[in-house]
């Protein structure tokens, strides 16, 4: 690993999901007195939630996720593996260990809701912030959610919403529309997960690109491969995600702390 590593890990827990918008877009008759508009509208949506009610369905539930992932990751044509151990707990903490070879802890970090912490080992640094920390490098409408459904695999649930355009296929279903400036298009096959996912903002110059595989694991299909490439401007990024091990629903341990020896990040 290369003494930058604290920013790719930050790219790695954060950057992936740039151009999301946490923001809903709401469908609704720009006339309130034309009633049949809004009858309208409303039998559309209605329709349209139908029929994603079996995507919905299809997203995993879990109280706790817990992976390991041999992982790839490319930022402008510089290449690095490594080892992402993974655990969720649902809507409240992501906490991410990497190793590097021989199976040596070179970064931990710890992210809720409302802040990010990371250390680096290989540099004795330590990074304390906010959540917001984030903007510096993605779109201000991004939120925890998004990067815990990319984790685990499911859709991200803005984009099921009852606004989008609904269009079966002989492989599935797409999924397509716009949140403010964001244009999102969804495969989905024929077993109702979500295998690609492409965002884009044309004029922040950010688009990102998502596909998932799956693999059976008793009464459920749980992710195997996430593929991420990203772009915003003059920052390319790609990661692989293979995943080796994935459980859900187990007892898991956050462990993380900051030695009174690593001084704060510039």
């Amino acid at each position: 690993m290369k003494k930058n590593i604290l920013n790719k890990l930050l790219i790695v827990c954060v950057l992936v999901t740039i151009v999301s918008c946490s923001a809903r877009k709401k469908l609704s008759a720009t006339n309130n007195n034309n009633t049949a508009v809004t009858t309208s509208v409303t039998k559309h949506n209605n329709e349209v939630e139908a029929k994603l009610d079996p995507i919905r369905a299809q997203q995993i539930n879990f109280t706790t996720f817990s992976a390991r992932a041999k992982t790839s990751l490319a930022i402008n044509g510089n290449n690095n593996d490594c080892t992402l151990n993974i655990r969720i707990s649902k809507d409240k903490k992501i906490w991410v260990s990497i190793t590097a070879l021989l199976g040596i802890e070179v970064a931990r970090a710890l992210i809720t809701p409302d802040s990010i912490l990371v250390v680096n080992r290989l540099q004795g640094m330590y990074i304390r912030q906010p959540f917001s920390f984030i903007y510096t490098y993605a779109d201000r409408q991004i939120n925890y959610t998004m990067l815990q459904a990319l984790l685990v695999g499911n859709a991200i649930p803005q984009l099921l919403n009852d606004s989008t355009a609904y269009q079966s296929n002989t492989n599935g279903v797409t999924l397509s529309g716009n949140l403010k400036d964001l244009v999102y298009k969804l495969m989905v096959g024929a077993d109702m997960k979500v295998t690609q996912t492409n965002l884009s903002n044309q004029d922040a110059g950010q688009s990102l690109e998502i596909n998932n595989a799956f693999t059976q694991q008793g009464n459920q299909k749980v992710p195997s491969q996430i593929a991420i490439a990203s772009v915003a401007k003059d920052k390319k990024v790609q990661i692989n995600l293979r995943y080796v091990k994935v459980d859900f629903n187990q007892p898991l341990e956050y462990p993380f702390n900051i030695p009174g020896n690593y001084s704060p990040a510039n």
